[in-house]
């Protein structure tokens, strides 16, 4: 089949190549003009014979936003628009229904599968109606891993991203986890070799895993990771999941506190620990330390 594709970033390039080692045809825009084949999404939508399908990869919130709205004055009555970022569930209702009234349909992607997509092959959570998940189908067959497993019609629109949404949190969590051995293990003083620990369970343990593998790499480019600053960002879909949770009465504390974790690596000098020292001086006649 023939796809247009909108941005062509670290994964979005990716895509692009995987999909093309499938047979099919691709054609890619981006604002950088080195990596585009067309130079507007006009050219694009004209590229495409109808009834067409575009993917959309692009930041999601506002550059998501743009795109789609563009698009949905440039497609026609038949063609499918699929949003592969990392937007919120609730703007795929939102999109779906503004297309419809334009006879575009709609469906949404989450993506997993990082750097590493282009030759394992990308996990795929898909949501919206099944006529326009067939239209699509082809290109999904392209990017998932190969074997049964790597792809799912979740549910309807907003069901794909709802999924990854939950599938980061989970991630969160388990980073978290790893994170926090490593740390309690690299502070005791009987272990001597805490790369060697993480390796050993690459094999035979409940907790191997693909970030296990990764945890590893990572130590074995920086042993003792000294080259990183204690800083993580978070891409906002845990906090997603966390609101997520909270609306659906559901309890999260795993993700939850993998969440706050990345919001504590942000700080340079706690404002809440400042607080506690204060209380624990107050009321114990403990031990400060003051700003120098």
């Amino acid at each position: 089949m023939e796809l247009g594709l909108v941005g062509l970033g670290r994964m979005g390039g990716n895509m692009r190549e995987r999909i093309r080692r499938a047979g099919h045809t691709v054609v890619g825009y981006d604002q950088d003009p080195d990596k585009a084949d067309v130079h507007s999404l006009r050219a694009l939508v004209d590229a495409l014979p109808a009834p067409r399908v575009v993917w959309v990869m692009v930041p999601a919130g506002a550059a998501t936003q743009s795109t789609v709205d563009e698009l949905a004055e440039l497609l026609e009555p038949g063609d499918v628009l699929v949003d592969g970022g990392n937007s919120r569930w609730t703007d795929d209702e939102k999109h779906a229904e503004e297309l419809a009234a334009k006879g575009v349909g709609f469906v949404d992607c989450g993506v997993s599968g990082g750097v590493w997509g282009l030759e394992n092959g990308y996990a795929l959570m898909y949501g919206g109606d099944a006529e326009h998940v067939a239209r699509v189908q082809p290109v999904f067959d392209a990017l998932k891993p190969e074997g049964e497993l790597g792809a799912v019609h979740a549910g309807k629109v907003g069901a794909g991203h709802f999924a990854k949404m939950v599938h980061n949190g989970i991630e969160y969590a388990m980073m978290q986890a790893f994170a926090e051995g490593w740390e309690l293990l690299d502070a005791a003083d009987s272990v001597t070799d805490v790369r060697e620990v993480f390796r050993s369970w690459q094999a035979g343990t409940v907790i191997r895993s693909w970030l296990l593998d990764l945890a590893v790499r990572a130590l074995d480019e920086d042993e003792h990771l000294a080259k990183l600053r204690g800083y993580a960002d978070d891409s906002g879909e845990g906090r997603w999941t966390v609101e997520a949770a909270i609306d659906n009465a559901v309890p999260l504390p795993a993700i939850t506190a993998a969440l706050f974790a990345r919001f504590a690596s942000r700080q340079d000098d706690s404002p809440q620990m400042k607080m506690i020292a204060a209380l624990r001086n107050q009321f114990g006649g403990h031990a400060v330390k003051e700003e120098m």
